[in-house]
């Protein structure tokens, strides 16, 4: 049973992303270096970031690196915010008398300032900041603290985290929320990969406070989830593609899961409203596809995908919900064009043909 959680901190709990990417660009620039993409930098940073720094600024002293860093970061501090589902996952570890830790490499002063913002702070019963390599802290934070740990896991969104976890001897969380990509996080072979904390919470309280039901657990037969998506169309004629962490960082369509007693088209328009803020009318159906054990997605699933086409009423005004990271309006043809997964280029074919 896990009654304890060492949380990092961006990526994880706060949403840091946007201010360290301009951070860093920051710092390339005055080393006159190429600035990079938000894709390329998610790829290509990592931790301890020293290894980061060492690739691509090996000339620049890291005192210097570092009083870029920060000036630029101060500036963009107020753009950090709480992740969806952190403040009521904090909550639910108090409720259950779980013990709250924070190992981060996030620099004091920082925290200071976000914790405050966020009151997340309050929930933590200890936290260690600032800490470059996470690895060399991981037992004594065990034995300072007299965690267990196999009552233990460390929940973070990078590679390093997981590392770290495995390192102690401890379960590990890889989240979607941060840094790392799908691609990146199964490379290092966590316990479990949630899309958020929202869904860590749900399998927590669905399998007694464990990341996996024990194995003679007698739970419901799996069966297959029939869910309902659409290529919504605009007045010009271009499609609305979106991007999730969830499908390996790939492009697809909005849609989501039926739920029990509702109509395929209610559930559409229910979640089509729901992700993208958009009122959808003349609903046609395309075609209906199984998707099994896809390697784009997140985790192992067996769905049935109803696939319709529709079209967007009045100005195609989007405003995503936390699901998606990304939306862009365009051909059918550029769609074709971009990295999509695997169910959409189907459909996006056979609405061509």
């Amino acid at each position: 049973m896990i009654r304890n959680i060492i949380f990092d901190w961006s990526g994880t709990l706060v949403d840091d992303l946007p201010a360290v990417w301009k951070a860093t660009n920051f710092v390339l620039a005055q080393a006159q270096r190429e600035q990079m993409s938000l894709e390329k930098f998610r790829a290509e940073f990592c931790l301890p970031f020293k290894k980061f720094y060492d690739r691509h600024l090996p000339d620049v002293p890291m005192p210097q690196l570092e009083i870029w860093f920060h000036g630029s970061f101060r500036e963009s501090q107020d753009s950090v915010l709480p992740l969806p589902h952190a403040r009521e996952f904090l909550e639910f570890c108090r409720a259950r008398g779980l013990r709250a830790f924070l190992l981060s490499t996030v620099h004091e002063n920082h925290f200071k300032v976000q914790a405050a913002a966020t009151g997340f702070g309050e929930f933590l019963e200890r936290c260690y900041l600032g800490v470059m390599d996470k690895s060399k802290m991981i037992h004594s934070i065990l034995e300072e603290n007299n965690l267990q740990p196999g009552e233990t896991i460390f929940i973070g969104d990078m590679q390093h985290d997981i590392d770290t976890a495995r390192h102690g001897g401890i379960g590990s969380c890889a989240v979607l929320t941060g840094y790392n990509n799908l691609a990146q996080l199964r490379e290092s072979e966590p316990d479990l990969i949630v899309e958020h904390l929202g869904e860590l919470r749900a399998i927590l309280e669905a399998n007694q406070m464990q990341l996996k039901p024990a194995a003679d657990a007698a739970g419901p037969a799996l069966m297959p989830v029939v869910t309902v998506g659409a290529l919504i169309l605009d007045g010009a004629g271009r499609v609305l593609m979106v991007r999730t962490h969830k499908w390996s960082d790939l492009w697809g369509i909005p849609g989501g899961k039926i739920k029990w007693g509702e109509a395929s088209e209610a559930a559409l328009r229910r979640e089509i409203q729901e992700e993208t803020n958009l009122e959808i009318t003349d609903l046609r159906f395309v075609l209906a596809q199984d998707c099994i054990h896809s390697p784009e997605f997140y985790r192992d699933a067996h769905f049935v995908l109803l696939n319709y086409t529709a079209r967007c009423v009045g100005e195609p005004r989007v405003k995503l919900n936390d699901e998606a990271r990304e939306f862009a309006w365009v051909t059918r043809e550029q769609a074709l064009a971009m990295p999509v997964n695997r169910p959409t280029r189907v459909l996006l074919e056979t609405f061509a043909a």
